[in-house]
């Protein structure tokens, strides 16, 4: 019904920058919210950054300065803006979507396939 495509992961050295895209497409009613999500090996997900439609944005206190989440409403798109990277931010990168559909009126979170960040000199 809803697929989300991420892109834009990669290698990059210390203090380098990156720039996540996540598309949104499909029976697509109304987006409540995008942001992402990152896991790291042996390690839980956990939350980088979110956006609610017509809201605030979020941002965990380690990524807190050095991210910007961004949308374009009209695309479907959420984007992450990654400055100032460190190695401790590898990890690979979810995006996801708060989604109404016309078959599920409750919204729903639809999760992308990820996208693998690597912070290496």
């Amino acid at each position: 019904q809803v697929q989300l495509v991420e892109s834009g992961g990669g290698l990059v050295q210390p203090g380098g920058s990156l720039r996540l895209s996540c598309a949104a497409s499909g029976s697509i009613f109304s987006i409540f919210a995008m942001g992402w999500y990152r896991q790291a090996p042996g390690k839980q997900r956990e939350f980088v950054a979110s956006s609610p439609t017509g809201g605030v944005t979020n941002y965990a206190d380690s990524v807190k300065g050095r991210f910007t989440i961004s949308r374009d409403n009209a695309k479907n798109t959420v984007y992450l803006q990654m400055n100032s990277l460190k190695p401790e931010d590898t990890a690979v990168y979810y995006c996801y979507a708060d989604v109404q559909t016309a078959a599920r009126l409750v919204p729903f979170d639809y999760w992308g396939q990820g996208t693998q960040v690597t912070v290496s000199s």
